[in-house]
């Protein structure tokens, strides 16, 4: 990569394949003014033609002219291909962001407030005719904001999302509003590292995790679940009702990196350190300095580029930035050096076509992985993401391997085939935001289609997840077998599809808990537990046990729920056999603590 013409970080550059691109999708093209003329140095970073990077020059009709037709292509764009990111240098922008499917947006500055949205970044409701209001949100996935504040124009900012959808590092000057309006559905959701002036208005949200954050007004309603760890102002402990599981601080955590532009307009990607017993955001008291690694030292791979060169990129130790699109991946991406980061842009898609993994990661201190889909081939593989090999036992607690908004999907796209999804063997890791998805709606889906036993598996000591989504595995959700770990919040549907009871019984009886700790295992806890049933094929289903846990003292599960849904059969019990069935028709059984 050349360095960066500082004299010209003004300006908005576009390779003429990012021209022919936008030609292609009908968004205007870009005037000769805005690109840099003269100088060996000139020239910015080449993210292709799906990342748009906007300055406060840049004329609010030709930005907002770009944000609406990327959101006509994208807002019903479940299962298709295209990915887009558009990322905005400090300043302020007078604009109105509707984010579709994979779709990111983000400020560049080294604090939120360097860029300032005046107008909105939001997510809206989809038209549902099975939705009392007639709309909802329950398949906003896939989208995300960071690092910029918002200062909404109108009475709030509207972020009505489901699963996979983070707002993180973001400052809202105003009202936040997570439901789609007039009691539409919804399941969401994540925040982290975030501040809300005014208050959040959670509506119809069934569940949501908010986490290191500060809430400057109050969070209204709850359906089933909601979490809040390390939040300052966050509603009281009241579980089962209200719905609050209230944790002071968060045991241990990083935050995500992020891409930013330094003072002296140079690219670089910040890796912010790791803390223990957090309250509040990073950003609270100023500018300070965080860690972060220059964006020379980063192969920015783009769709094209094969696994066999990307891998050769790792071995010589740079880090990696994957530009939009999904990536072929005709053997696995390795990580072996300590202190990679791998970190998406515009959510890429990471596909193995040979039932190889998409990702293995030595156990190696440091590694950060970050913004990325896993998406399964229809060539069985035995584990999408391995992090550390089985039986790693190297001490990461100095500087633990962390994944980030890493989203996991076996069909929906195509068939997909996978034993199990996110295997973490490496002692220490962070598991921050996770959706684990076996597709029950999309391509590819049936239960003999889209075939996956289990969503994550744990079998690595200390390892600490906040924000665990695991949905639809035809065994065990997630399966823990480490010592210490702690689950910071977990929600799951049961699969929809088990075509008779005999089809699924597991070894211990009916069904597969979604939520299994090891016999073995003597410490464990987790805090807000849902796990929901849906068996939609006519037939009386029945799960023994939502959560089951080996029953010592150290093993301990707060503010756990069940719910049916809809549909047939249902859960018989919360965890081991604790809790009053809920089963035939809509009901819940909390428990608040066990044993």
């Amino acid at each position: 990569m050349r360095p960066l013409d500082r004299s010209r970080r003004r300006f908005l550059t576009l390779t003429a394949a990012s021209a022919a691109s936008l030609t292609a999708l009908g968004l205007p093209a870009l005037p000769a003014s805005a690109a840099p003329a003269g100088g060996e140095d000139a020239v910015e970073p080449d993210f292709g033609p799906n990342v748009f990077v906007y300055d406060p020059a840049t004329p609010a009709d030709e930005i907002q002219s770009t944000l609406d037709r990327l959101f006509t292509a994208q807002e019903h764009n479940e299962m298709g291909a295209d990915r887009y990111a558009v990322l905005f240098k400090p300043g302020r922008y007078e604009v109105n962001a509707k984010l579709g499917y994979y779709t990111t947006v983000a400020g560049l500055g080294s604090h939120p407030d360097d860029v300032d949205i005046h107008g909105a970044v939001r997510v809206v409701g989809q038209a549902d005719p099975n939705s009392p209001a007639g709309i909802s949100a329950l398949t906003n996935f896939w989208r995300s904001a960071e690092n910029l504040a918002v200062t909404p124009t109108d009475w709030s900012n509207q972020w009505a999302v489901s699963q996979a959808s983070p707002m993180r590092r973001v400052h809202i000057k105003g009202i936040l509003w997570l439901e789609p309006g007039n009691g539409g559905y919804s399941s969401g959701g994540y925040i982290a590292d975030c501040k809300v002036d005014g208050i959040t208005i959670n509506g119809s949200q069934q569940q949501w995790l908010t986490r290191d954050s500060e809430l400057g007004g109050d969070w209204t309603n709850g359906v089933w679940n909601q979490v809040f760890s390390g939040v300052l102002g966050a509603p009281a402990q009241g579980f089962p009702n209200p719905p609050y599981t209230t944790l002071a601080t968060s045991p241990v955590i990083r935050e995500k990196p992020y891409l930013f532009v330094d003072p002296a307009g140079a690219w670089r990607v910040a890796v912010p350190a790791l803390r223990h017993d957090t309250a509040g955001t990073t950003w609270a008291a100023g500018d300070r300095p965080v860690p972060s690694l220059s964006l020379a030292d980063f192969f920015i791979a783009k769709p094209t580029d094969s696994a066999s060169k990307i891998n050769q990129e790792l071995s010589q130790g740079r880090h990696l930035l994957l530009t939009p699109g999904v990536y072929h991946l005709e053997r696995a991406l390795r990580v072996k050096h300590p202190d990679t980061v791998v970190l998406g842009l515009g959510m890429p898609s990471l596909a193995p076509t040979s039932g190889d993994a998409a990702l293995r990661i030595e156990d190696v201190d440091g590694v950060r992985i970050a913004g990325v889909l896993v998406d399964a081939g229809p060539v069985e593989s035995e584990v999408l993401v391995e992090v550390g090999k089985r039986n790693s036992h190297r001490n990461h607690a100095a500087n633990p391997i962390t994944l980030q908004d890493v989203f996991f999907r076996v069909g929906g796209p195509g068939v997909g085939k996978s034993v199990t999804s996110l295997v973490v063997n490496a002692r220490h890791t962070i598991v921050d935001n996770i959706w684990a998805w076996r597709g029950d709606h999309g391509n590819g889906i049936g239960w003999t289609a889209n075939t996956g036993d289990t969503g994550v598996l744990v079998t690595g000591d200390d390892v600490t997840a906040y924000g665990l989504f695991v949905e639809h595995y035809q065994r065990w959700q997630t399966v823990w077998a480490g010592e210490r770990g702690r689950t910071v919040f977990y929600q799951s549907e049961l699969p929809y599809d088990p075509p008779s009871q005999a089809a699924w019984d597991s070894p211990t009886g009916h069904g597969w808990a979604s939520y299994k700790v090891a016999d073995h295992v003597r410490e464990h806890e987790a805090w807000g537990l849902g796990v929901y049933s849906y068996f939609n094929q006519g037939v009386d289903i029945r799960c023994a046990r939502a959560i089951e846990v080996p029953r010592r003292a150290g093993v301990r599960i707060h503010d756990a729920v069940t719910v049916f849904l809809d549909g047939s059969g249902g859960i018989e019990h919360t965890v081991n056999e604790v809790g009053t069935p809920v089963v035939g028709s809509y009901g819940t059984s909390p428990v608040v603590s066990y044993p």
